[in-house]
Order: structure tokens, then C-alpha cells, then sequence
């Protein structure tokens, strides 16, 4: 349920403030710790962002998913390793609890999951199973009340201090939707092991692992929505709401990267002038400014379409292919406004352009978003 006008036009005004005021200005601690400072994370947890998406019942803020790309535009704005820090509880950590839970799992983790005294993380990706999500080897084999669970996942975001895993298992040995579930497991479980954070190109601060199962035992309660076979559907629903969000996150980015581009462009002086006096400067700014204006209007678009409760598969899709596509264009072109001080890592520019590539590869890469859009388009056509 969204917030009434004036209500959230005060939450958008607060969450600006505080981007501008204690992110922004943080950025380079994240880099050099790798981890975000406790203190914001609190300042995070009070302003309720870990609970965009969880209805007010359960102690979330309930937006709906317009207001949530909005608030996400202003979270862009900072180093992605922020947004990150709450995005898995927003977002992949938390809905398919809200969308395939029962209301027992609901009352049980949604209230933490919202304050974010609880981090939730999504188990999908495994070595041999990252775009083809259906070859997936964690089996989740029953014994009596409980279920047993084994495999390896790999580069699963906050899983070094995730309270909560939302475990996709094979409950079955074909290769078919039914064959996989969805399993709610607490860190701490018997026959976890955590890897070692993994060493990125960039996004220093948003820590990624891998997660083992090693004759992991979890009570049949654990099986999400208490049904077996329900995990690859809510897996994809779930993706379908995180690639708006996405996407959202991406136009946030690219404002930045246009702001840093423009002021930069005035101050730098060569043949006795601002190079924001310069033609080709001016097009690539230009260029910059037209791409961020197309991707934000698809997402809210789109946003509104989810919101008024159409299938938005097609949509979702289009909008993480463009807005993923065109940040990392902006961000190019603005090491090239910087030229080589744009390579240096004293400048934001040149951590974005790093920060940046994994938006076009993860939560369903370029290429599986140009798949889904032509397999939605031929099913709508005709």
C-alpha cells in the first residue's frame, strides 16, 4: 500500500538529505574497510530502509513499487555498497517470504527483516548453475520432519552476515520447475560453512561468499509456503520485482556520474577555457543526460503497470536491460570528460566505472534479459 502524498514526498526529502550528508561523504571509508560503518548502518535502520518493501503489518514502510524505484533513484546517488547493505532485505532476501510464505514464516522473519535486525540473503547461483538457474545441483532430500540439504552456492550478496537464507534446492531429480524448492534457513544452522568474502572488480563494502550445505538438517517448517516444487516460480517473481529495483538503482548512478561529469567539465580549464564550453564535451554530457531521462521513464512506467497490477515480465526486463546497459555507457563517458584524472582512483568516476559492470550481470544477465523480452513478446503477439 503506498503512503499518502505528503507523507512520502517527506520520506524522498529525508532519504535525499541523508545520501547527501552521511553517504556521500563516507564512500571512501567503504572503500578503504571493505564494510559499511556500523553508525550508518543504524542511521540506515532508522529511517526504515531495510523495510521499503515489507508491508506495514510487519513493520515495513508497504510502498508500492513506483515509490520504491523513487526512493531508490536518491539511494543511487551514493557508492552501491549502500544501498546493498539493506538491498537484499528490500529486495531478493525478503520476497519470497512475502510472496510465497506462510503467515506463520511471515510474523517469524518479515518484522526482523524490516527493522533490519535480521539480514536475509538469496541462495540461487551455484558454480555450475548461474544463468541456467534449472541445472541447479543443492538437493534437499526429506527424513521424516526435517529435511536434509547439500550443495555449494557461489557469489550470494550478504551472505557473511546474513541471519536468514532463502535456499533454492532440488527436491526432485528432473529438470523442471517443480523439482525446486524453496527452503527459509537460519545462519548458525548445523552444516553451514561460509567461504571467504570474495575478492571483485569493484563494489567494495557489498560482500559476496559462497554458502556450503553439508548434511544441513532443517525442519520440514523451514520448506517455504510448506510446499515443495514452489521455489523456481518465486524465484523468477522475485527477480521480476529486483529488476526494477535494479534498474532504479542504476539512473540513481547515472545522476551522480552526469553531476560529478558537470562540475568537473566547468572547473578543468585547456585552451583557455572550461571544457564544458567544448562541443564534443557537450554531447557526451548531452548523450548522458538523454539515456538517464529514457531509463527512468521506463522504470516508472513500468513501476505503475506492477502497481496497478499488470504482468510486468516484459517491462522489468526492458527496464534492467537499458538502465544496466546505459549507466555503464555514462560512466564511460564520464572517465572521458575526466580524461586521465579519470582513471585515478581519487575520483569517484573511476570507482563507478568499476562499480558499475556487475549490473549488466547480475539478477539476469544482458543476454537472459534480451530472452525473456522476445520469449514475452512472441507469447503476447499474434
Amino acid at each position: 500500500m503506498a503512503l499518502d502524498p505528503e507523507t512520502f514526498s517527506l520520506l524522498l526529502d529525508t532519504v535525499g538529505r541523508f545520501v547527501n550528508e552521511r553517504l556521500i561523504p563516507r564512500e571512501e571509508e567503504v572503500v578503504e574497510a571493505n564494510a559499511i560503518p556500523a553508525d550508518v548502518v543504524a542511521g540506515m535502520k532508522e529511517l526504515g530502509l531495510f523495510g521499503l518493501s515489507i508491508a506495514e503489518e510487519f513493520g515495513g514502510l508497504g510502498l508500492s513499487m513506483e515509490e520504491e524505484v523513487r526512493v531508490v533513484f536518491e539511494l543511487g546517488r551514493a557508492s552501491p555498497a549502500f544501498r546493498s547493505v539493506a538491498g537484499t532485505n528490500i529486495g531478493i532476501g525478503s520476497q519470497s517470504i512475502v510472496i510465497a510464505g506462510t503467515q506463520e514464516q511471515k510474523e517469524k522473519y518479515l518484522p526482523a527483516l524490516a527493522s533490519g535486525d535480521l539480514v536475509g540473503s538469496f541462495a540461487l547461483t551455484e558454480p555450475d548453475a548461474g544463468s541456467d538457474a534449472m541445472a541447479l545441483r543443492t538437493t534437499a532430500r526429506k527424513d521424516g520432519d526435517h529435511y536434509i540439504l547439500n550443495g555449494t552456492k557461489r557469489y550470494i550478496t550478504n551472505a557473511p552476515s546474513a541471519g536468514l537464507f532463502s535456499v533454492m534446492a532440488r527436491t526432485a531429480p528432473e529438470r523442471k520447475a517443480d523439482a525446486i524448492s524453496c527452503f527459509l534457513v537460519e545462519a548458525g544452522t548445523p552444516g553451514i560453512k561460509l567461504g571467504p568474502p570474495d575478492k571483485k572488480m569493484g563494489q567494495r563494502g557489498a560482500l559476496t561468499c559462497d554458502v556450503v550445505f553439508e548434511d544441513c538438517l532443517v525442519p520440514a517448517s523451514a520448506l517455504l509456503g510448506n510446499q515443495e516444487g514452489n521455489g523456481f516460480r518465486t524465484a523468477m517473481k522475485v527477480l521480476d520485482k529486483g529488476r526494477l529495483h535494479i534498474a532504479a538503482l542504476c539512473v540513481g548512478i547515472a545522476d551522480r556520474l552526469i553531476r560529478e561529469s558537470v562540475l568537473y567539465a566547468k572547473d578543468r580549464k585547456q585552451f583557455g577555457q572550461p571544457i564544458a564550453e567544448f562541443q564534443l564535451i557537450q554531447a557526451m554530457l548531452a548523450d548522458s543526460e538523454a539515456d538517464t531521462y529514457a531509463a527512468r521513464c521506463m522504470i516508472l512506467d513500468a513501476a505503475a503497470r506492477r502497481d496497478r497490477g499488470e504482468n510486468t515480465t516484459r517491462q522489468a526486463a526492458c527496464a534492467k536491460m537499458f538502465a544496466t546497459e546505459m549507466v555503464s555507457r555514462v560512466a564511460d563517458r564520464a572517465v572521458q570528460i575526466f580524461g586521465g584524472a579519470g582513471y585515478m582512483a581519487e575520483y569517484p568516476v573511476e570507482r563507478f566505472y568499476r562499480d558499475v559492470r556487475l549490473f549488466r550481470i547480475f539478477e539476469g544477465t544482458t543476454q537472459i534479459q534480451q530472452l525473456v523480452i522476445a520469449r514475452e513478446l512472441l507469447k503476447a503477439t499474434g
